[in-house]
């Protein structure tokens, strides 16, 4: 079947498998899709979808927590790796490098000028160096990476800036990952109650993000100011 392909997670060794009609479920990756049900070609979670077998309710509520197999289809479709076609690849490539480039052009500066690097120089730097971007992975895992590969060809330097974040019990942990995602922990005290005191440094072009990212997370709970 050519309308259909597969959306891959593993956890802790676990393999879980859903099928998913191939450009809706590019779409989704891309944020251009919300609505996991209409990616779907059926709401079954497989463990091998060639050989139709199914986790154990025990596996499901280990690895997501929930037994909810749209719950898990959603899990499954933000984490997971899509089974890309050659010409999905392409496309998700090159909305990945301009991701990519827009990033850099806010984070990092010339430090002759101060002044941020034109898109177009950046692209033609990424080119002339050879990047390569993995079309799965978030612009935070890879980006640091990209910015070292291309100091050899144009010069980059990041006005960085410090934020102290207190971040509640019960987000603590979720949030961490992130903490440690998008920036250097300096920091990191646990309090008594479990919640999480941190001094994180980052672009200081990337505090929008970090906010957004936290405030999602913690329900808008999370205080962040900047370090004096």
């Amino acid at each position: 079947m050519t309308d259909v392909t597969l959306v891959k997670y593993s956890f802790e060794g676990e393999k879980f498998e859903i099928m998913v009609k191939p450009d809706p479920a590019l779409d989704y990756k891309l944020g251009k899709k919300k609505d996991v049900s209409a990616v779907l070609v059926s709401d079954d979670i497989y463990t091998d979808s060639g050989k139709g077998t199914r986790p154990s309710a025990e596996k499901l509520q280990k690895a997501f927590n929930t037994e909810d197999q749209i719950a898990i289809a959603e899990i499954i479709m933000k984490k997971g790796d899509l089974n890309l076609t050659t010409d999905q690849r392409r496309k998700m490539i090159e909305e990945k490098r301009k991701q990519i480039v827009h990033f850099i052009a806010k984070t990092y500066v010339d430090p002759k000028t101060h002044l941020p690097h034109p898109p177009l120089r950046i692209e033609q730097a990424m080119k002339d160096g050879r990047v390569s971007i993995d079309p799965q992975k978030n612009v935070d895992e890879q980006v640091k990476e990209i910015v070292e590969k291309l100091r050899s060809i144009i010069a980059l330097k990041s006005e960085n800036l410090q934020l102290e974040i207190i971040i509640p019990a019960q987000f603590a942990s979720q949030s961490y990952a992130v903490l440690k995602s998008v920036g250097s922990l300096k920091k990191e005290e646990w309090q008594n109650n479990g919640s999480l005191k941190a001094i994180l440094e980052i672009p200081a072009a990337a505090r929008p993000t970090v906010i957004d990212r936290l405030g999602s997370i913690t329900k808008g709970s999370a205080t962040v100011e900047v370090v004096q």
